[in-house]
């Protein structure tokens, strides 16, 4: 077969990190427009996966995500080699996987190996064999790379996280501090699920030993532990299937100390069938399940973090994010993806940021952090239109609450949602129940004003910018004025004028029309 055009890794070990941004990079960043589909093979202990990201979005877009379970590290604590049988389901699923790459004419493949290749005594042969059936050549990442690569998939979707990351593989934890981008210490501890699995004489001294060990040289106070992996994944899905919790999206998913480990006790008392069923895991993913979460308490008792944050994104979007240039890193996920969204999806790309200019008025006092939602709102305003016209608001929450947006929280979702829902729906009908239980009254109030606005603004949505007016609110005198130019008067009609007074109905004010 022809062999798909891969990527050797730049280097083949990086410097521990001691406070300051070092460790040198795997790949080499790419200028945005060279990277058209970037294909990534994760070697873990655990699973071999291929994910193949659709371009250099800054919220990464998943053209293809596939895995096979292969445990290659189920024997390593036994035997210091991997699996007999994970390695022959490794190297048929990277064949396949080399089969695919050819077939998706990528742009680059990179492959990487982390914990059980890196440890054992036959890993590099076996990736000798891999590179001989398959002309893929697999770097190893040292424990500080992999603790690097951790780290960039949180910030990917979650630039502005303060804390500290522990990402569980099957073979290594890896611990590592972050601040808004920045990367601080980082350690790699040689133990994972799967040993602490099978290990199950003395496993409390055990995790509060190697957590004290860690603690000692990571001794700083982190506001969020933020969680890496396919083991705290399955511990938040089954927090919010105790909590009952209405939106079932695991990025950002926040989880006070106290409900997680009430959630590590709650599991010990449902039994497996239904444990399975919940947390929609496989039976071998399942048995690491009460060694995380004795980890998982463990890690809080020690390390007291103000809270726990979920990362949906790892080691193969920190490899995304290694390879994007500076000034895509600097992008706004959020936005990013919601001006991808307008420019693939919108009747009229562009328009996004019109109405944003025309509904801000509204919101003169708001944050900037608001501000961005509004603005995210704007430019999915008009995502769904070919959807039924009966069906646009259903949509629109929907699409807002299961999209995959990085750079937003669980109650920015909701507010999205909302707001977009108001933009399609005048009258009659509700979201669906438990979501605005997350959001405070007042956030309802603004998502609904937003909705309002939106659909008001939209009315301006076929004609030339400057049609659209604009708006002035006098919250003193609870006033909202639209300011139209005369030779444009006519644009105001019937059905315009209605939905400006629904505007000015929801937020309680008297509505003018000024002609200059």
């Amino acid at each position: 077969m022809r062999i798909p055009r891969i990527e050797a890794a730049a280097v083949l070990e990086a410097e521990p990190t001691d406070g300051r941004d070092s460790g040198r990079l795997i790949l080499e960043p790419h200028d945005a427009s060279r990277m058209q589909r970037v294909g990534i093979i994760d070697v873990g202990s655990n699973s071999v996966r291929l994910v193949v990201f659709d371009g250099a979005a800054r919220s990464p877009a998943y053209f293809f995500n596939e895995k096979v379970h292969c445990a290659l590290g189920a024997s390593l604590g036994e035997t210091g080699k991997l699996d007999r049988s994970g390695k022959r389901r490794a190297l048929r699923a990277i064949r396949r996987f080399a089969l695919l790459a050819e077939g998706m004419r990528l742009s680059s493949l990179t492959a990487v190996g982390t914990a059980a290749v890196r440890s054992s005594d036959d890993g590099h042969a076996f990736l000798r064999e891999v590179e001989d059936s398959t002309g893929i050549r697999v770097h190893v990442a040292n424990g500080e790379e992999e603790a690097r690569l951790a780290a960039q998939g949180v910030f990917l979707g979650w630039p502005e996280a303060q804390g500290i990351v522990c990402d569980l593989g099957g073979s290594s934890t890896e611990l590592i501090e972050v601040d808004h981008c920045r990367i601080g210490r980082s350690h790699s501890a040689r133990f994972g699920h799967l040993e602490l699995s099978r290990n199950t004489e003395g496993i409390h001294r055990h995790i509060r030993d190697q957590v004290a060990a860690i603690r000692r040289k990571m001794d700083g106070k982190y506001p969020t532990l933020f969680l890496v992996g396919g083991s705290w994944r399955m511990i938040a899905r089954l927090d919010m299937e105790r909590r009952n919790y209405p939106l079932r999206v695991l990025n950002e998913y926040r989880m006070t100390n106290a409900s997680a480990a009430a959630t590590v006790d709650w599991i010990h008392t449902v039994e497996l069938p239904r444990l399975r069923e919940l947390a929609a895991v496989s039976p071998e993913r399942l048995q690491s399940l009460p060694a995380a979460g004795l980890l998982l308490k463990e890690l809080i008792r020690q390390f007291e973090p103000g809270e726990l944050g979920v990362s949906a994104y790892g080691i193969r979007e920190g490899l995304l994010y290694e390879r994007m240039p500076e000034q895509l890193r600097r992008k706004d996920p959020l936005i990013e993806a919601c001006l991808h969204s307008e420019q693939s999806s919108a009747r009229l790309p562009g328009f996004g940021d019109l109405l944003f200019e025309f509904v801000q008025p509204l919101f003169k006092r708001a944050s900037s952090n608001f501000l961005r939602l509004v603005r995210a709102a704007c430019l999915l305003h008009d995502v769904t239109w070919r959807a039924h016209p009966d069906y646009r608001a259903e949509i629109s929450f929907d699409n807002a609450t299961r999209a995959n947006l990085g750079g937003i929280d669980h109650t920015g979702r909701i507010f999205l949602a909302l707001a977009l829902f108001n933009r399609y729906r005048n009258t009659g009908g509700n979201p669906p129940e438990g979501y605005t239980g997350l959001l405070t009254t007042e956030q309802i109030s603004q998502a609904i004003i937003l909705g309002k606005a939106m659909r008001f603004g939209a009315m301006f949505s076929a004609s030339a910018a400057e049609t659209i007016g604009r708006l002035k609110f006098r919250s003193k005198k609870h006033v909202l004025t639209l300011i139209l130019p005369e030779s444009f008067m006519d644009i105001f009609g019937e059905v315009v004028e209605t939905r400006f007074l629904q505007l000015a109905k929801a937020m309680d004010c008297e509505a003018k029309v000024e002609i200059v």
